[in-house]
Formats: structure tokens, sequence, C-alpha cells
């Protein structure tokens, strides 16, 4: 049987570039690769897997033939031209935020549960929120350890979660405060030397933390907070999951991290539970304080696993654990998952 046909839209965004790079050095389970985005974009080249590749414009068309598609774009062309790659004979791999709570679609984590896939009576397949994601694979081998009652996060959120606009943001402003050092040591005096030129975010990053990443719901929660509460609780199979997260955005360009507070059903032992991890796919430990290791995004950028570390039971309570995790965004947080989701449909179809 030939090698399936891959559709990659979105191929010229923040992620969609990524998703080259993983495509050029994960093992090649591809045909032929379509790089797909808007019409601004039709006529570029993107290099993947050594071959140069011409930019398609996104049209019904360019689903003709193709195995699977992956979507890397806004929530709104998602939700119109994965039903289109659908139409045409593709099983849409999402990574946008527009079927990710859809009952009739699954959403798939492959360390955690990747027999959902072949669950998929629309012909799409979800990729979890770049936060939810660092975090879920961590837990989930302490979930199956010590069952799963709570969570209570803080996350800490890179801008190029706000894609390219957000890295330039942080950028220009790090360029303005550079060597005043009096700024942040009076009120306003930041805000002052950063001007008006807030990018995607509601305050300066520079030399501050946002509490804030998403947009407004109802009763003063965000929308990333929901989509961690909602996500965690789906991919697990916990309906009734208790979720509390406040998000945060920090000055780091990529890297998102978690402080995670989880209460379980049985009592836990911290290094047990590092033993649990140390033995769980797509984690790897880095927890030695006395050495000054941590998981942390400038170690973990540009690597594929979640670094987890700073492993403590909790004082108060001999069911609860502490840590922190940090992965990289635009790779498992995005591209690296709808990865390896694509490459299970391309064991699936090899093996029809």
């Amino acid at each position: 049987m030939p090698m399936p046909t891959l559709a990659v839209v979105g191929a010229t965004g923040a992620v969609g570039t990524v998703m080259c790079d993983l495509l050029s050095s994960r093992r090649n389970v591809w045909g032929e690769i379509r790089v797909v985005a808007s019409a601004r974009s039709a006529g570029r080249k993107v290099q993947c897997r050594g071959e140069e590749l011409t930019v398609q414009a996104l049209a019904p068309e360019v689903f003709d033939g193709v195995d699977v598609a992956m979507f890397d774009v806004p929530d709104e062309i998602s939700a119109e031209w994965a039903p289109i790659a659908v139409s045409r004979g593709a099983v849409a791999v999402d990574n946008s935020g527009a079927f990710r709570m859809d009952r009739d679609v699954p959403l798939v984590v492959p360390e955690i549960n990747p027999e959902q896939l072949r669950n998929r009576p629309k012909g799409i397949i979800a990729n979890a929120n770049c936060t939810t994601l660092a975090m879920i694979v961590a837990v989930a081998p302490l979930h199956r350890e010590y069952g799963l009652r709570e969570l209570v996060l803080a996350s800490y959120q890179a801008v190029s979660g706000a894609g390219q606009v957000g890295v330039d943001t942080l950028h220009d402003q790090l360029t303005k405060i550079a060597g005043d050092r009096v700024l942040g040591s009076r009120p306003g005096n930041v805000r002052q030397a950063v001007g008006d030129d807030l990018g995607p975010f509601p305050a300066p990053l520079a030399l501050n933390v946002v509490p804030w990443a998403g947009s407004l719901k109802e009763a003063g929660w965000s929308s990333e907070e929901l989509k961690i509460r909602n996500e965690s609780r789906k991919i697990l199979g916990l309906p009734d999951l208790k979720v509390s997260a406040t998000c945060v955005r920090v000055p780091v360009v990529t890297g998102h991290s978690v402080a995670v507070h989880a209460v379980f059903g049985t009592e836990v032992d911290a290094e047990s539970a590092r033993e649990a991890l140390r033995n769980a796919p797509g984690v790897i430990l880095v927890d030695d304080p006395a050495a000054g290791e941590f998981p942390m995004p400038i170690d973990a950028v540009g690597t594929d696993p979640s670094w987890v570390g700073r492993l403590r039971r909790s004082m108060d309570d001999p069911r609860a654990l502490d840590l922190f995790v940090t992965g990289d965004n635009l790779r498992k947080g995005a591209a690296l998952n709808t990865a390896q989701i694509a490459e299970l449909l391309a064991a699936e179809l090899a093996g029809r």
C-alpha cells in the first residue's frame, strides 16, 4: 500500500513552521506532503523533509487524495475547513479550540488516551490547548497510580502562545527598557518606557507578569482557565474532576509552565510518585533542588517532553502532591501532539 498523503494547513504560522521541522526529524511515515495556507502565503516556499514545497492556497480541492489533514489555524477557519477536508476523504487533526469540547470529537493525547482515536464519528480529532498538554502528560501517570480528585493550578504562559506577534512584542519592549536601571522601582515608569505598543496583551510584559490569558468569560474566569478545566476532564475521562486555574502571562518567549497542586483519592508518597514519572512516556524528571536543577522553559524549549520537578507531598494533606511542570508550547503543546496523532492515523491506514 502506498504511504498516506498528508496536508499541513497553516504551514507558514508559528506552529506550522515547527510542524515542518518535526516532519523532517521524525520517522517518515508520509508519502506526499502538501503545505497549505491562506491565499496571501500561496506560492511561498517551505522546507520540509529536505524538499522545497510550494505553499498552496486553502481551497476544497487541495484535500483531494489527502488521507490526513493537520490544521493549525484560528478556530473559525478550522470550524469551516476541517469538515470540508473530511468531505473530501481526509481525517482532520485540529489544533484549534473549535472542536475540543464537541462530544463527537475525541480529544487525544497519545501518551494518555490513544484508544479514543478510533472514536471519531465526524472524522475529526482535536488537539488540546498548549497549557493543558504540558501539564496533563505529567498528571496522567499520577492519576493512574493514585486516582486524581482535584487540581489547583497556576500557569506561567509564554508570549509565543499568542503567536509571532507576542514574541515580537516582548522583544520590542525589552529593547525599549534595556539599560535603564530605575525601571520597575517607581509606579508607572515601566508603562511609560514601554509606551502604547502592548501587542496582544493587556499590559506591558517586560519586567512584569500579567495575570490574564485568553478572553473574558462569565464570573471573571478567562477562556484559558476554562479550557484547562474542561480539557483535563475530557482527556482523563473524569467529568466531575474539580479544577481551579489561574492563568498568568510571563516574559518568556517559549515554554508554558504550570504549578500543580493535585489531590488524590489515596495517600501519596513523593518518591513513588517520582518513580511513576520517571517511567512515564513523554516526561523527563528534573528534580534536584540541592543542585539547582528545576524544570524551566529556557531548558525545555525546543525539546519534546514535559519537564517535571519540585515534587513534594503537601504538608497539610497526605493525599496531595505539589509539582512544577514546563513544556515547549509550540512542540508538545501544539505541533508534536498533532504529529503524534497523525502518525497513529498513518499506522491505522497502513493496517487496513
